[in-house]
Protein backbone atom coordinates (compact mmCIF):
# COMPACT_ATOMS: atom_id res chain seq x y z
CA UNK A 1 0.00 0.00 0.00
CA UNK A 2 1.57 3.16 -1.36
CA UNK A 3 1.93 5.52 1.93
CA UNK A 4 -0.19 9.43 0.87
CA UNK A 5 2.14 12.18 1.05
CA UNK A 6 1.28 15.41 3.64
CA UNK A 7 0.70 18.09 1.15
CA UNK A 8 1.45 21.55 2.26
CA UNK A 9 0.27 24.77 1.01
CA UNK A 10 2.44 27.42 1.53
CA UNK A 11 1.25 31.23 0.56
CA UNK A 12 3.85 33.73 0.16
CA UNK A 13 2.77 37.53 -0.75
CA UNK A 14 5.91 39.73 -0.46
CA UNK A 15 9.71 39.69 -0.37
CA UNK A 16 9.72 39.84 2.77
CA UNK A 17 7.61 36.65 4.02
CA UNK A 18 9.44 34.86 1.31
CA UNK A 19 12.65 35.31 2.84
CA UNK A 20 11.55 34.53 5.84
CA UNK A 21 10.11 31.00 4.46
CA UNK A 22 12.82 30.27 2.38
CA UNK A 23 14.28 27.57 4.73
CA UNK A 24 10.69 26.06 5.37
CA UNK A 25 10.07 25.69 1.48
CA UNK A 26 13.23 23.93 0.60
CA UNK A 27 13.27 21.61 3.60
CA UNK A 28 9.96 20.65 2.60
CA UNK A 29 10.82 20.19 -1.02
CA UNK A 30 13.76 17.97 -0.09
CA UNK A 31 11.26 16.11 2.04
CA UNK A 32 10.27 12.70 -0.21
CA UNK A 33 7.25 11.87 2.80
CA UNK A 34 6.15 15.46 1.62
CA UNK A 35 4.70 17.68 -0.97
CA UNK A 36 4.94 21.12 -1.48
CA UNK A 37 2.00 23.55 -3.42
CA UNK A 38 3.03 27.10 -3.77
CA UNK A 39 0.36 29.74 -4.31
CA UNK A 40 2.33 33.42 -4.81
CA UNK A 41 0.10 36.10 -4.43
CA UNK A 42 0.34 40.32 -3.59
CA UNK A 43 3.44 42.04 -4.16
CA UNK A 44 5.05 39.55 -6.07
CA UNK A 45 2.95 39.96 -9.18
CA UNK A 46 2.99 43.31 -9.41
CA UNK A 47 5.98 45.04 -11.48
CA UNK A 48 6.03 48.26 -9.37
CA UNK A 49 7.00 45.52 -6.71
CA UNK A 50 9.44 44.18 -8.73
CA UNK A 51 8.37 41.04 -10.06
CA UNK A 52 9.30 38.85 -7.57
CA UNK A 53 7.74 35.76 -8.16
CA UNK A 54 10.57 35.78 -11.03
CA UNK A 55 13.03 34.90 -8.34
CA UNK A 56 11.10 32.50 -6.61
CA UNK A 57 11.15 30.03 -9.64
CA UNK A 58 14.58 30.96 -10.26
CA UNK A 59 14.97 29.46 -7.02
CA UNK A 60 13.81 25.96 -7.95
CA UNK A 61 10.26 26.43 -6.78
CA UNK A 62 7.36 25.73 -8.77
CA UNK A 63 4.18 27.60 -8.13
CA UNK A 64 0.74 26.10 -8.22
CA UNK A 65 -1.22 29.01 -8.23
CA UNK A 66 -1.30 33.00 -8.42
CA UNK A 67 -3.66 35.06 -6.95
CA UNK A 68 -3.87 37.85 -8.31
CA UNK A 69 -5.10 41.06 -5.87
CA UNK A 70 -3.05 44.18 -5.48
CA UNK A 71 -4.96 46.76 -6.92
CA UNK A 72 -3.28 50.19 -8.43
CA UNK A 73 -4.61 52.62 -6.10
CA UNK A 74 -3.10 52.06 -2.02
CA UNK A 75 -5.81 53.69 -0.91
CA UNK A 76 -8.09 51.98 2.15
CA UNK A 77 -10.91 51.17 -0.28
CA UNK A 78 -8.54 49.60 -2.53
CA UNK A 79 -6.85 47.72 0.04
CA UNK A 80 -10.27 46.63 1.33
CA UNK A 81 -11.19 45.55 -2.48
CA UNK A 82 -7.64 43.99 -2.93
CA UNK A 83 -8.99 41.66 0.27
CA UNK A 84 -11.98 40.76 -1.19
CA UNK A 85 -10.17 39.87 -4.93
CA UNK A 86 -8.04 37.80 -2.71
CA UNK A 87 -10.60 36.04 -0.57
CA UNK A 88 -12.32 34.75 -4.41
CA UNK A 89 -9.18 33.82 -5.67
CA UNK A 90 -7.93 31.74 -2.56
CA UNK A 91 -11.13 30.19 -2.88
CA UNK A 92 -10.52 28.89 -6.16
CA UNK A 93 -7.21 28.06 -5.49
CA UNK A 94 -7.73 25.74 -2.06
CA UNK A 95 -10.73 24.36 -3.79
CA UNK A 96 -8.54 23.16 -7.30
CA UNK A 97 -5.49 22.12 -4.92
CA UNK A 98 -7.06 20.90 -1.81
CA UNK A 99 -3.92 20.75 0.56
CA UNK A 100 -3.30 18.74 3.87
CA UNK A 101 -2.58 21.94 5.20
CA UNK A 102 -2.42 25.72 4.78
CA UNK A 103 0.70 27.35 6.19
CA UNK A 104 1.06 31.00 6.34
CA UNK A 105 3.14 33.31 8.07
CA UNK A 106 3.00 37.19 9.49
CA UNK A 107 -0.11 39.90 9.73
CA UNK A 108 -0.60 40.87 6.96
CA UNK A 109 -3.87 41.39 4.39
CA UNK A 110 -2.82 39.24 1.52
CA UNK A 111 -2.92 36.41 4.06
CA UNK A 112 -6.05 37.19 6.16
CA UNK A 113 -7.36 36.16 2.96
CA UNK A 114 -5.94 33.34 2.42
CA UNK A 115 -6.45 32.16 5.68
CA UNK A 116 -10.61 33.06 5.54
CA UNK A 117 -10.90 31.22 2.44
CA UNK A 118 -9.03 28.07 4.10
CA UNK A 119 -11.38 28.51 7.13
CA UNK A 120 -14.56 28.18 4.92
CA UNK A 121 -12.77 25.31 2.80
CA UNK A 122 -12.34 23.04 6.32
CA UNK A 123 -8.67 23.17 5.87
CA UNK A 124 -6.25 22.99 8.65
CA UNK A 125 -4.26 26.18 8.89
CA UNK A 126 -0.84 26.67 10.23
CA UNK A 127 0.16 29.82 11.57
CA UNK A 128 3.81 31.31 11.91
CA UNK A 129 4.94 34.30 14.12
CA UNK A 130 1.51 34.65 16.16
CA UNK A 131 1.23 36.53 19.35
CA UNK A 132 3.12 39.77 18.42
CA UNK A 133 1.91 43.12 19.26
CA UNK A 134 2.37 46.05 16.95
CA UNK A 135 -0.24 48.62 18.02
CA UNK A 136 0.40 51.29 15.66
CA UNK A 137 -0.42 48.71 12.65
CA UNK A 138 -3.42 47.06 11.41
CA UNK A 139 -1.25 44.49 11.25
CA UNK A 140 -1.90 43.88 14.82
CA UNK A 141 -5.67 42.91 14.35
CA UNK A 142 -5.34 40.86 10.94
CA UNK A 143 -2.41 38.72 13.53
CA UNK A 144 -4.78 37.59 16.27
CA UNK A 145 -7.64 37.31 13.98
CA UNK A 146 -5.00 34.70 11.98
CA UNK A 147 -4.54 33.52 15.23
CA UNK A 148 -8.19 32.41 16.05
CA UNK A 149 -8.66 30.62 12.58
CA UNK A 150 -5.48 29.15 12.79
CA UNK A 151 -4.90 25.59 14.50
CA UNK A 152 -0.98 25.09 14.93
CA UNK A 153 1.15 27.90 15.92
CA UNK A 154 4.72 28.85 15.57
CA UNK A 155 5.91 31.37 17.65
CA UNK A 156 9.17 33.35 17.96
CA UNK A 157 9.87 33.44 21.85
CA UNK A 158 8.00 31.84 24.57
CA UNK A 159 6.38 35.40 25.22
CA UNK A 160 4.31 35.20 22.52
CA UNK A 161 3.64 31.77 22.87
CA UNK A 162 1.81 32.63 25.87
CA UNK A 163 0.06 35.25 24.15
CA UNK A 164 -1.67 32.55 21.95
CA UNK A 165 -2.20 30.42 24.68
CA UNK A 166 -3.95 33.67 26.43
CA UNK A 167 -6.34 34.42 22.92
CA UNK A 168 -7.67 30.61 24.22
CA UNK A 169 -5.35 28.71 21.89
CA UNK A 170 -4.39 25.28 23.70
CA UNK A 171 -0.95 24.90 25.34
CA UNK A 172 -0.28 21.60 23.13
CA UNK A 173 -0.74 23.54 19.83
CA UNK A 174 1.23 26.12 20.39
CA UNK A 175 5.17 25.68 19.57
CA UNK A 176 7.95 28.24 20.56
CA UNK A 177 10.55 27.65 17.61
CA UNK A 178 12.27 30.92 17.44
CA UNK A 179 12.21 33.28 14.46
CA UNK A 180 12.64 31.42 11.23
CA UNK A 181 14.21 34.32 9.68
CA UNK A 182 17.60 33.98 11.45
CA UNK A 183 18.05 30.60 9.20
CA UNK A 184 18.83 32.15 6.54
CA UNK A 185 22.54 34.16 8.38
CA UNK A 186 23.20 30.05 9.36
CA UNK A 187 22.91 28.87 5.88
CA UNK A 188 23.88 31.89 2.95
CA UNK A 189 27.86 32.20 2.80
CA UNK A 190 27.26 35.97 2.99
CA UNK A 191 29.11 38.56 -0.08
CA UNK A 192 32.44 40.56 0.93
CA UNK A 193 31.87 43.77 1.00
CA UNK A 194 33.48 44.14 -2.39
CA UNK A 195 31.08 42.13 -3.79
CA UNK A 196 28.12 43.26 -1.60
CA UNK A 197 29.19 47.11 -3.44
CA UNK A 198 29.42 45.59 -6.66
CA UNK A 199 25.79 43.47 -6.56
CA UNK A 200 24.53 46.86 -5.32
CA UNK A 201 26.69 49.09 -7.74
CA UNK A 202 26.68 51.37 -5.09
CA UNK A 203 30.38 52.60 -2.71
CA UNK A 204 29.87 52.23 0.59
CA UNK A 205 30.61 54.71 3.31
CA UNK A 206 32.17 55.74 6.10
CA UNK A 207 28.87 55.43 8.22
CA UNK A 208 25.87 53.56 6.62
CA UNK A 209 22.65 52.33 7.34
CA UNK A 210 19.57 50.65 6.09
CA UNK A 211 16.58 51.70 5.48
CA UNK A 212 13.07 50.76 5.66
CA UNK A 213 10.37 52.76 6.49
CA UNK A 214 6.63 51.67 6.15
CA UNK A 215 3.54 53.38 6.62
CA UNK A 216 1.45 53.47 9.87
CA UNK A 217 -1.44 52.20 9.11
CA UNK A 218 -3.39 53.04 11.96
CA UNK A 219 -2.35 56.86 11.40
CA UNK A 220 -4.09 58.91 9.05
CA UNK A 221 -2.09 60.89 6.37
CA UNK A 222 1.23 60.46 8.45
CA UNK A 223 3.48 58.83 5.93
CA UNK A 224 4.04 62.09 4.24
CA UNK A 225 5.29 64.23 7.56
CA UNK A 226 6.80 61.07 9.35
CA UNK A 227 9.44 60.49 6.29
CA UNK A 228 9.98 63.86 5.71
CA UNK A 229 11.65 64.19 9.76
CA UNK A 230 13.30 60.72 8.90
CA UNK A 231 15.00 62.31 5.73
CA UNK A 232 16.01 65.46 7.11
CA UNK A 233 17.34 63.36 10.06
CA UNK A 234 19.73 61.44 7.77
CA UNK A 235 21.00 64.60 6.41
CA UNK A 236 22.13 65.78 9.92
CA UNK A 237 24.41 62.78 9.82
CA UNK A 238 27.83 63.62 8.62
CA UNK A 239 29.47 60.87 5.80
CA UNK A 240 26.02 58.66 5.76
CA UNK A 241 25.47 56.57 3.04
CA UNK A 242 21.85 55.06 2.79
CA UNK A 243 20.23 52.00 1.60
CA UNK A 244 16.65 52.27 0.97
CA UNK A 245 14.47 49.54 0.49
CA UNK A 246 11.11 50.12 -0.72
CA UNK A 247 7.77 49.89 1.94
CA UNK A 248 5.24 47.03 1.37
CA UNK A 249 2.01 47.81 -0.31
CA UNK A 250 0.22 49.20 2.73
CA UNK A 251 -1.84 52.73 2.31
CA UNK A 252 -0.06 56.03 1.81
CA UNK A 253 3.07 53.16 0.49
CA UNK A 254 3.67 55.05 -2.79
CA UNK A 255 4.01 58.30 -1.01
CA UNK A 256 7.39 56.88 0.76
CA UNK A 257 8.30 55.19 -2.15
CA UNK A 258 8.01 58.60 -4.34
CA UNK A 259 9.94 60.75 -1.44
CA UNK A 260 12.57 57.83 -1.65
CA UNK A 261 13.18 58.44 -5.26
CA UNK A 262 13.53 62.12 -5.32
CA UNK A 263 15.96 61.66 -1.91
CA UNK A 264 18.10 59.62 -4.22
CA UNK A 265 18.42 61.77 -6.83
CA UNK A 266 19.48 64.34 -4.91
CA UNK A 267 21.97 62.57 -2.97
CA UNK A 268 23.06 59.90 -5.96
CA UNK A 269 26.63 59.25 -4.04
CA UNK A 270 25.53 58.54 -1.07
CA UNK A 271 21.92 57.34 -1.41
CA UNK A 272 20.49 54.25 -3.45
CA UNK A 273 17.16 52.10 -3.33
CA UNK A 274 15.43 48.96 -4.43
CA UNK A 275 12.20 47.30 -4.79
CA UNK A 276 13.77 44.14 -3.38
CA UNK A 277 17.37 43.16 -2.17
CA UNK A 278 16.77 39.68 -2.29
CA UNK A 279 18.02 37.36 1.09
CA UNK A 280 21.42 37.60 -0.39
CA UNK A 281 21.77 40.91 -0.88
CA UNK A 282 19.73 42.01 2.50
CA UNK A 283 21.62 40.02 4.84
CA UNK A 284 24.69 40.82 3.41
CA UNK A 285 23.49 44.19 4.13
CA UNK A 286 23.26 43.92 7.42
CA UNK A 287 26.57 42.44 7.58
CA UNK A 288 28.37 46.04 6.66
CA UNK A 289 25.39 48.50 7.99
CA UNK A 290 25.75 50.15 11.34
CA UNK A 291 21.71 49.96 11.80
CA UNK A 292 18.48 49.65 10.20
CA UNK A 293 16.92 52.66 10.35
CA UNK A 294 13.05 53.05 10.29
CA UNK A 295 10.19 50.70 11.48
CA UNK A 296 10.30 47.20 9.47
CA UNK A 297 10.23 44.21 11.64
CA UNK A 298 14.01 43.21 10.73
CA UNK A 299 15.27 45.57 12.71
CA UNK A 300 13.69 43.56 15.59
CA UNK A 301 14.64 40.36 14.57
CA UNK A 302 17.58 39.77 11.93
CA UNK A 303 19.45 42.93 13.09
CA UNK A 304 20.34 41.88 16.74
CA UNK A 305 21.82 38.50 15.06
CA UNK A 306 24.73 40.75 12.94
CA UNK A 307 25.42 42.47 16.33
CA UNK A 308 24.21 45.90 14.67
CA UNK A 309 22.22 48.97 15.87
CA UNK A 310 18.36 49.68 15.30
CA UNK A 311 16.59 53.12 15.13
CA UNK A 312 12.85 52.05 15.41
CA UNK A 313 10.74 55.00 14.78
CA UNK A 314 7.48 55.66 15.99
CA UNK A 315 4.36 53.22 17.05
CA UNK A 316 4.19 50.88 14.45
CA UNK A 317 6.23 47.98 16.49
CA UNK A 318 5.21 49.25 19.61
CA UNK A 319 4.69 45.91 21.70
CA UNK A 320 7.50 43.85 20.21
CA UNK A 321 9.92 42.28 22.51
CA UNK A 322 13.44 44.41 21.98
CA UNK A 323 17.34 43.78 22.22
CA UNK A 324 19.27 45.92 23.99
CA UNK A 325 20.52 47.43 20.84
CA UNK A 326 17.05 48.80 19.50
CA UNK A 327 16.88 52.52 20.10
CA UNK A 328 13.49 53.86 20.64
CA UNK A 329 12.48 57.24 19.23
CA UNK A 330 9.46 59.03 17.94
CA UNK A 331 8.58 60.02 14.61
CA UNK A 332 10.47 63.61 14.57
CA UNK A 333 13.57 65.14 13.47
CA UNK A 334 14.86 65.91 17.07
CA UNK A 335 14.35 62.75 18.51
CA UNK A 336 15.88 60.51 15.64
CA UNK A 337 19.14 62.81 15.30
CA UNK A 338 19.16 62.15 19.09
CA UNK A 339 18.76 58.37 18.12
CA UNK A 340 21.78 58.77 15.77
CA UNK A 341 24.27 60.32 18.37
CA UNK A 342 23.42 57.33 20.24
CA UNK A 343 23.86 54.96 17.89
CA UNK A 344 28.04 56.26 17.34
CA UNK A 345 28.34 56.76 20.91
CA UNK A 346 31.27 54.68 22.05
CA UNK A 347 28.80 53.32 24.91
CA UNK A 348 26.45 51.64 22.14
CA UNK A 349 29.29 50.24 20.42
CA UNK A 350 30.84 48.83 23.19
CA UNK A 351 27.52 47.03 24.07
CA UNK A 352 26.89 45.79 20.88
CA UNK A 353 30.00 43.10 21.50
CA UNK A 354 27.91 41.33 24.03
CA UNK A 355 24.04 41.38 22.50
CA UNK A 356 22.16 38.44 22.84
CA UNK A 357 18.99 38.06 20.25
CA UNK A 358 15.94 37.25 21.65
CA UNK A 359 14.33 35.87 18.80
CA UNK A 360 16.81 32.46 19.39
CA UNK A 361 19.76 31.25 16.82
CA UNK A 362 17.93 29.88 14.01
CA UNK A 363 16.70 26.31 13.66
CA UNK A 364 13.36 27.43 13.56
CA UNK A 365 12.57 26.69 9.66
CA UNK A 366 13.40 22.83 10.78
CA UNK A 367 11.84 22.58 14.20
CA UNK A 368 8.74 23.48 12.20
CA UNK A 369 9.13 21.45 8.87
CA UNK A 370 9.25 18.19 11.67
CA UNK A 371 6.25 19.46 13.61
CA UNK A 372 3.82 20.04 10.66
CA UNK A 373 5.19 16.92 9.21
CA UNK A 374 4.26 14.69 12.11
CA UNK A 375 1.58 16.27 13.95
CA UNK A 376 -2.04 14.37 13.76
CA UNK A 377 -4.47 16.16 11.57
CA UNK A 378 -7.39 14.16 12.52
CA UNK A 379 -10.04 15.87 14.33
CA UNK A 380 -7.51 19.12 14.12
CA UNK A 381 -10.56 21.58 12.78
CA UNK A 382 -12.56 21.23 15.73
CA UNK A 383 -11.07 23.66 18.08
CA UNK A 384 -11.62 23.88 22.12
CA UNK A 385 -11.73 27.38 23.84
CA UNK A 386 -8.10 27.36 26.10
CA UNK A 387 -10.05 29.49 29.33
CA UNK A 388 -7.43 30.71 31.19
CA UNK A 389 -10.07 31.44 34.08
CA UNK A 390 -11.00 27.79 34.68
CA UNK A 391 -8.56 24.66 35.56
CA UNK A 392 -7.50 23.15 32.30
CA UNK A 393 -6.89 19.70 32.18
Amino acid sequence: MTHKKRTLCIVTGSRADYGLLYWLLQDIQQDEELELQLIVTGMHLSPEFGLTWQQIIADGFDIQRKVEMLLSADTPTAISKSMALGLIGFADALDSLQPDLLVVLGDRFEIFAAVQAAMNARIPIAHIHGGELTEGAVDDAIRHAITKMAHLHFTATDIYRQRVIQLGEHPERVFNVGAPGLDAALHLPLLDRQAFESAINFKLGKRNVLVTFHPVTLEKSSATEQFSHLLSALDSVDDLHVIFTYPNADTDGRVIINMIDRYCQRHIKRATAFVSLGSLRYLSALHYMDAVVGNSSSGLIEAPTFKIGTINIGDRQKGRLCASSVIQCAPEVTAITKAFATLYSPEFSTMLTTLQNPYGTGGASAKIKALIKAYPLEGLLKKQFYDLSRDNP
